[in-house]
């Protein structure tokens, strides 16, 4: 979590820690920890945990800040979380329980579509190296918006670039990757841009099962790409 994030939901809590009837050694007891490790939160000496933020908004009575919100709080910047790779041929076992702290990005919100959560995805493979007019590299962060939010108002069409989730498996194994689109008739299909040959489109039929079966989704509009040089 930034410390621009941290620090928003810090001031959450102590606002809400100004209701009646609620006290650090309520809240610690609700989370099932020490009193002073909440002094030491509110302190900054203390790093908040993302599976704590549903308890403490119950104890609060209040729902969790959205987004949205820690946009305005940031002046227009959004914190974008990274919440995975993505790589053609790559299905890795889906962890629900993974509680870990994604790491973050900074940036603009996007004007086009500033009530869409914006989601960042690390770049590995060679399987968009040849798109035009600017190639996918592996190193490369996707910034993209959640489809889902703005399915309404979006159509996909010919030559967006998306992130497809592709899962087998009853949903245990997933892969995400880069793909850019291409609509016929009775099909859409989502093609890789590479100098490697190995890298074949995805091809998905109107009720959006792939041919071999595998379940097929889009899950985000590729919006720009980033890459921090390293050593920084």
């Amino acid at each position: 979590m930034s410390d621009q994030a941290t620090e928003f939901y810090l001031d959450w809590i102590r606002d809400g820690l100004k209701q009646a009837g609620k006290t650090q050694s309520g809240l610690a007891a609700h989370l099932g920890i020490a009193h002073p490790q909440i002094t030491q939160l509110l302190k900054g000496k203390r790093k908040l945990k993302v599976h704590e933020i549903p308890k403490i908004a119950e104890y609060l009575g209040s729902d969790p800040p959205t987004m949205s919100d820690l946009t305005t709080y940031n002046g227009g910047l959004s914190v974008i979380p990274i919440v995975g790779t993505v790589e053609a041929g790559a299905f890795r076992e889906v962890d629900d329980l993974d509680q870990s702290e994604p790491r973050t990005l900074t940036l603009p919100r996007d004007d086009k579509f500033p009530n869409a959560r914006q989601l960042g995805f690390d770049v590995s493979g060679d399987s968009m190296n040849d798109l035009k007019p600017r190639p996918i590299l592996a190193g490369d962060c996707a910034v993209c918006v959640a489809y889902e939010d703005i399915a309404n108002q979006v159509v996909l069409r010919d030559g967006m670039v998306v992130v497809v989730e592709r899962t087998r498996d009853a949903g245990h194994f997933r892969e995400w990757s880069v793909k850019q689109i291409e609509i016929y008739a009775d099909r859409t299909e989502f093609h890789p841009r590479s100098t490697n040959p190995k890298h074949k489109p995805i091809v998905v039929h109107r009720n959006f099962e792939a041919d071999d079966g595998v379940k097929v989704e889009v899950i985000a509009l590729v919006r720009r790409i980033v890459n921090e040089m390293p050593g920084f």
